[in-house]
C-alpha cells in the first residue's frame, strides 16, 4: 500500500469513526429526572461557533499526524533497502554508480551523500574527506530544519486550540449573563450559556491533548532518525576512506 493510499484510506477511517461518535445516543437525566437522549453531534451544537473552528483544526491536526506517521517512519528515512549497495559501491570507490543510486532513490540519506560525493577529491589526502563530512552535516541539518517545519504545525495547533476553547467560554458567558441583565431570570438561559462555555472548553483541550502528544513522538521521531542517517552517512564516509570495514551500524535496528 503507498503513501497515497494509506493517507485515503486513514482519512476515510477517521471520518466514519468521528460521525459514528458525534450520532451515537447518550443518556442523560434531565432536571425533572427523566432521561433525555443527547448524542456528541448534540453537544457539537451547544458548544457555539468555536465548534466549528476546533472541528476545522481537528482535520488539519488529523491530516498532520498521518502525514508524519508515514514520513517520518525510519525505514522510509533511512531507506534501509539501498544502504547495502551503497555501503558496496563506496567500499570500491565506485563514486558514479553510487550518485546513480542516489539520483534513483531521492531522500534525506541520499540527499546528503550526493552533496558528500561532489565533494570526492582522489588527489588529496582522505580524499578531502572535512569537506564530505561538513556536506553531510549541512545536509542532515537542513534536513531535518524542514520536516520539522510540519510537525511545528501539531504543537502551533496545540497551543492554539485552547486559546480557542477560551473565546468560546468568554461567548456562553456573555451569553448566559446577557440573558440575566436583559430580564430573563429563568435559569435556563444562564444554564445555556454555562454549558456552550463548558463544551467549548472540553472541545478545544481534546484538541490540544492529542495535538501535543503527537508533535513530541513526532519530533522524537524526527530527531532520532536523523541521527541514524548522520551515523550511517559517517560509516560510509570512513569506508571510502579504508578506515571502516564490515556492515553498517544501524542496518538491524530499523523498523
Amino acid at each position: 500500500m503507498n503513501s497515497a493510499s494509506s493517507f485515503t484510506h486513514a482519512k476515510t477511517l477517521f471520518g466514519s469513526v468521528f460521525f459514528l461518535l458525534l450520532t451515537h445516543p447518550r443518556i442523560a437525566l434531565s432536571a425533572e429526572g427523566a432521561e433525555t437522549t443527547r448524542s456528541l453531534l448534540d453537544l457539537y451544537r451547544e458548544g457555539g461557533f468555536v465548534m466549528h473552528v476546533i472541528a476545522c483544526c481537528s482535520v488539519i491536526a488529523m491530516t498532520v499526524g498521518v502525514y508524519c506517521a508515514i514520513t517520518l517512519r525510519k525505514r522510509s528515512m533511512l531507506q534501509v533497502a539501498i544502504i547495502p549497495q551503497l555501503n558496496e559501491l563506496i567500499s570500491q570507490r565506485d563514486l558514479n554508480k553510487a550518485y546513480g543510486i542516489c539520483e534513483l532513490h531521492p531522500g534525506p540519506l541520499t540527499r546528503a551523500l550526493k552533496l558528500a560525493l561532489i565533494r570526492a577529491n582522489f588527489q588529496r589526502d582522505m580524499y578531502n574527506k572535512s569537506a564530505m563530512s561538513e556536506a553531510i552535516a549541512d545536509e542532515c541539518f537542513r534536513e531535518e530544519t524542514k520536516m520539522m517545519v510540519t510537525v511545528n504545525y501539531l504543537n502551533t495547533l496545540a497551543v492554539v486550540a485552547p486559546m480557542i476553547g477560551l473565546l468560546g467560554t468568554v461567548s456562553g458567558m456573555v451569553k448566559g449573563f446577557s440573558a440575566l441583565t436583559a430580564g430573563k431570570a429563568d435559569a435556563t438561559e444562564l444554564a445555556k450559556g454555562i454549558g456552550e462555555a463548558l463544551i467549548a472548553t472540553g472541545g478545544g483541550l481534546l484538541l490540544a491533548i492529542p495535538s501535543m502528544l503527537m508533535f513530541f513522538v513526532f519530533r522524537g521521531m524526527l530527531s532520532s532518525n536523523m541521527s541514524d542517517i548522520h551515523s550511517s552517512l559517517s560509516h560510509m564516509l570512513d569506508r571510502f576512506t579504508g578506515e571502516a570495514h564490515g556492515t553498517p551500524p544501524l542496518a538491524q535496528s530499523t523498523n
